[in-house]
């Protein structure tokens, strides 16, 4: 059984080696795996991570079982928009998808942010399970980001949003 909580600096390589497999399992068969090392190499260094810890406005939780980390999930208020948060990174060890894991993190995600209205992420355009999982939590395609710099990825993405509880 895994439960949500809050990550600490001790979670961080678990966290890593968590998102290591996830990114490759998911986007190596659309990027390669060279360039998806090189994002990883990026996005998830040490330092990277525990600044997205330490980051006041952000919520990083992990599903623990006492011995694994078996999921994950990083939201912080946008600095560009209004009342909205930005659901940066949600993802579960492939091995485990599909038992609730995702569902957990982003339900407790969703209470974090008083404050918020809205809820966006960006997602790959050819990642048909996690565009199926955003829209069955509630997310609806608002655009495209086609940039050369576009996402925290530099590859095109589709923008979902959904208004938080309460809003």
């Amino acid at each position: 059984m895994y439960f949500v909580r809050t990550a600490g600096e001790r979670d961080l390589e678990k966290v890593r080696a968590l998102l290591v497999e996830s990114f490759h399992a998911t986007y190596d068969s659309l990027h390669g795996k060279a360039k998806v090392a090189d994002l990883i190499a990026h996005l998830f260094s040490p330092a990277a991570l525990k600044t997205r810890l330490v980051r006041k406005d952000a919520e990083f939780l992990v599903a623990d079982d006492g011995r694994n980390i078996g999921g994950m999930g990083y939201a912080a208020m946008s600095q560009q928009l209004t009342k909205t948060v930005m659901l940066h990174l949600l993802y579960v060890r492939p091995a485990l998808q599909r038992q609730g894991i995702g569902r957990d993190i982003f339900a407790e995600l969703e209470t974090c942010f008083p404050d918020a209205e809205i809820m966006r992420l960006e997602v790959e355009p050819q990642n048909a399970a996690a565009i199926a999982f955003y829209r069955t939590h509630g997310f609806t395609e608002i655009g495209r980001n086609e940039n050369s710099g576009a996402g925290q990825s530099g590859i095109p993405a589709l923008i979902f949003e959904k208004p938080l509880e309460g809003h």
